[in-house]
């Protein structure tokens, strides 16, 4: 999986259009090899990431859990002490 792409289920708050359609762009980079489509490509690109997006925001919408939301700042420190193991004391 592309690395790019963040978790963006139980969140409070809940994830954005914006980090949806970031999501959806990465997955859509990612399985074309594509970064920036030709001319000739870039409308089946775009077409693909709305899709993506619209498909994604719908499993979004539709899961449930009873689990408590998550908190983005104590997932982004312990996504932080992650990389920080993996890769050494450099800041990020």
């Amino acid at each position: 999986m592309c690395r790019n792409i963040k978790t963006l289920f139980n969140f409070d708050p809940p994830a954005t259009d914006d980090e949806v359609y970031a999501a959806s762009l990465q997955y859509v980079r990612k399985i074309s090899g594509f970064n920036q489509p030709s001319n000739a490509n870039k409308d089946a690109f775009n077409r693909a990431i709305e899709e993506i997006a619209m498909a994604t925001q719908n499993l979004l919408n539709s899961l449930e859990t009873s689990a408590n939301p998550r908190n983005r700042e104590v997932e982004a420190e312990r996504a932080r002490a992650r990389n920080a193991k993996r890769f050494g004391n450099k800041e990020i």
